[in-house]
């Protein structure tokens, strides 16, 4: 059974949120979901990895965490030519433009950027984005 890592970096507890909702997908799809938080956790591990899911949620002016998560998707980006990867993540304001930026890089990176930027909510996730998350989950499993 295939085993799909969903990496998240959450303060509020809405990414969390959305990385246990992808599990969701994942698991119903017939595979097996590692539900992990960033902080810890090396990049490296997921050299080997055809498909996994990375969560963030939009920082300051719509940025991707600092502190740990963009130096672990700077890391990633390295070795992504190939993988197919899910993106997923909360903002309070803002239009999304963190997760535009976000997709382009690992585009950029050579990775198949699943559901490209669909699975982002405002705040708490909602049922729209619990069935966004949910199909995201399962796509990383086919």
């Amino acid at each position: 059974m295939a085993q799909i890592t969903i990496v998240y970096y959450s303060e509020t507890g809405n990414t969390e949120a959305m990385a246990s909702m992808v599990a969701k997908g994942v698991e119903a799809a017939g595979a097996t979901a590692k539900v992990v938080s960033v902080d810890g956790f090396d990049a490296a591990e997921l050299k080997e990895e055809v498909a996994f899911a990375l969560g963030c949620p939009a920082m300051g002016d719509e940025v991707l965490e600092e502190g740990t998560m963009e130096p672990f998707v700077e890391e990633v980006a390295k070795f992504a030519a190939g993988k197919k990867i899910g993106l997923f993540g909360s903002y309070g304001w803002g239009d999304g433009e963190w997760m535009r930026n976000w997709v382009k890089q690992m585009q950029d990176a050579g990775a198949e950027v699943l559901g490209g930027e669909d699975a982002i909510c405002c705040d708490a996730p909602d049922d729209e984005a619990e069935e966004k998350l949910v199909e995201l989950g399962k796509k990383l499993a086919e």
